[in-house]
């Protein structure tokens, strides 16, 4: 069974940071590009973060350009998001997901990722 798990979210203040992690079983994602998104209330889930398999190359979205960073361990089987410089309105459900393809590049869209974590809370307080 392939499962995503994130760990990490938490209760921080304004300015603060946190490490998500994603830990894959099932199989290996080594090849895959791998992203995170998060999901407001009442709202779409949206792009975050993107790694292409070697980790050579990352995407972001423009919210968190310069304050986030992906990074993998492949040999780990293991995704994180650095997430620095937080504020209020980071806060939301984040996830991570593994695209379905072996493209290489880093992936913006939501509906090439095949699989998906089950979601860790991160609240940051002003």
């Amino acid at each position: 069974q392939v499962q995503l798990i994130e760990s990490g979210g938490g209760l921080v203040q304004a300015g603060g940071s946190l490490r998500l992690s994603c830990a894959a079983s099932g199989r290996t994602f080594s090849r895959n590009t791998m992203g995170w998104f998060r999901q407001f209330p009442g709202k779409e889930r949206e792009f975050v973060a993107s790694i292409n398999w070697s980790g050579g190359n990352t995407g972001y979205s423009d919210s968190v350009k310069g304050r986030f960073t992906i990074s993998r361990d492949n040999d780990k089987n293991m995704l994180y998001l650095q997430m620095n410089s937080l504020r209020p309105e980071d806060t939301a459900v984040y996830y991570c997901a593994a695209d379905r393809n072996y493209s290489g590049t880093v992936v913006y869209m939501r509906s090439s990722y095949e699989y998906w974590g089950q979601g860790t809370q991160v609240t940051v307080s002003s």
